[in-house]
């Protein structure tokens, strides 16, 4: 019974970055009215918590297989209610920015070091119960948009920061009693490398953001040095990786094919299916002049979609295997970014016209459905690899997918600031990643395509 307690804990704890993820991505107009900035700016509430998350899911998932499951967890939601109460009370932009910083290194942990826990407490149905977590997700993205765009009409946008503080003492309470801290393993926490993997993404978005204010030589010298230290910083980062006791990216992984393909996959994935889609919002309020709560309303069908392919799929993996579901859902999701690339008002669906509203209603729900089919199995392939470093594999499966959702949201919003108006630019955007993701179907076929028939490309476990 208390298996059950434990996985209804860190299930409970997945629906925070769903809520506090969805709402602010409601939220980010107001935000960049009341401060009166301009996108590019904005942007960076939403890329820099991307960032974040993307340097804190490998380094968690290590932590979480070194130094034990419950103090990773407990650690995790202490930083994530904290970042949310100094994101409520922020004066500034910048003060905004650095406390969806904090916030990202607490929520980042939460899928690998909840992975660990479930992978330790169901041995025998790993797969399905790793599944389930793609369908409980999305319940708080039902959530979060409804939610935050009520606040916001309500109470104005530092209420949706407001609303995860109880949220997360009502995780941290059961989660203190509950848990178990689990076996631990020999090991040090990859420090440097992080900081490396940081610096490259950082250097990266920076010199990505400045492009839009590069009007004079002195502005241009200084993108330049910035995607010079990009590139500094990623070969500093391989060579140190390769030399590393313990490496925060374990290179002879990555090296493997499936696991290379996958992770292909899960950038252009984290780019198509989480960066974007936190823009939806700002599409709709600039492009289609929808109120903020309407926004908000636009993004629960694509987590219905999600909530309800994804059980299905969880309940029939072992016998649909990895691939099929992962191509399905990727084909529809780059359909559903081709069809946002159209103007919805003119769209005819099921045999008449619809308003623009209810056109970008349905074509979020095509979104969710794609990826309910696509989560669950691409979420497990990676884990095949290596089943008994569950955690370590999701953080960095989830690296790779932040990064790919930082530097979308990065480039969006400079394609956004670029461009004569917000539709072509959108439009521009759109397109682009539908292109991409379908791009990654050599990569799709390359990974694990069953449960069953992986056990060669399986790495033996660390000494």
């Amino acid at each position: 019974m208390s298996r059950y307690l434990i996985f209804a804990t860190v299930s409970l704890a997945l629906l925070l970055p769903g809520i506090g993820g969805t709402s602010v991505a409601v939220a980010l107009e107001p935000i960049r009215s009341s401060f009166d900035t301009s996108v590019v700016l904005a942007g960076w509430v939403i890329g820099a918590y991307q960032l974040a998350l993307t340097v804190s899911m490998p380094i968690v998932g290590k932590v979480s297989d070194v130094l034990g499951r419950k103090r990773t967890f407990m650690l995790c939601v202490t930083l994530f209610i904290l970042g949310s109460l100094f994101s409520a009370i922020a004066p500034s932009m910048e003060l905004l920015i650095l406390s969806r910083l904090i916030q990202a290194l607490g929520g980042g942990g939460f899928m690998p070091s909840a992975v660990g826990i479930v992978a330790d407490e169901f041995p025998r149905s790993r797969q399905r119960a790793i599944g389930l977590f793609s369908s409980i997700f999305p319940i708080g993205q039902i959530a979060g948009p409804v939610i935050g765009g009520w606040m916001i009409h309500s109470f104005g946008w530092r209420a949706v920061f407001w609303f995860n503080v109880p949220l997360g003492l009502l995780v941290l309470v059961p989660a203190s009693m509950l848990l178990r801290s689990g076996a631990r393993r020999n090991g040090e926490i990859d420090v440097v490398g992080a900081g490396l993997i940081a610096g490259c993404l950082s250097a990266l978005m920076g010199g990505l953001s400045l492009i839009g204010y590069a009007g004079t030589t002195q502005m241009w010298a200084v993108v330049g040095v910035l995607f010079c230290a990009t590139i500094v910083l990623m070969l500093l980062f391989l060579r140190h990786e390769t030399r590393a006791k313990y490496p925060i990216v374990d290179m002879e992984i990555l090296k493997r094919k499936p696991f290379l393909a996958a992770n292909i996959y899960n950038f252009v994935y984290g780019a198509g299916v989480i960066g974007i889609m936190s823009l939806i919002p700002m599409f709709a309020v600039t492009v289609y002049g929808v109120s903020y709560l309407e926004s908000g309303l636009i993004l629960v069908p694509r987590a219905v979609g999600m909530m309800a392919t994804s059980f299905a799929v969880s309940m029939l993996m072992m016998r649909l295997g990895y691939r099929w579901p992962i191509i399905g859902g990727t084909l529809l999701a780059a359909i559903s970014l081709v069809l946002l690339s159209l103007e919805p008002q003119h769209l005819a669906m099921l045999g008449q016209s619809l308003d623009s509203r209810t056109s970008l209603s349905l074509i979020m729900l095509l979104m969710g459905l794609g990826i309910g089919l696509a989560a669950p199995a691409s979420n497990n392939a990676c884990i095949e690899l290596m089943p008994e470093r569950a955690a370590t594999i999701t953080g960095i499966r989830g690296m790779f997918r932040q990064a790919g959702g930082a530097v979308s949201i990065t480039v969006a919003t400079l394609i956004l600031h670029q461009s004569s108006d917000m539709a072509s630019g959108f439009r521009l955007v759109f397109i682009a990643l539908a292109i991409a993701m379908v791009a990654t179907l050599p990569a799709i076929l390359a990974m694990p395509s069953s449960p069953t028939s992986n056990s060669s490309d399986r790495l033996p476990s660390p000494k």
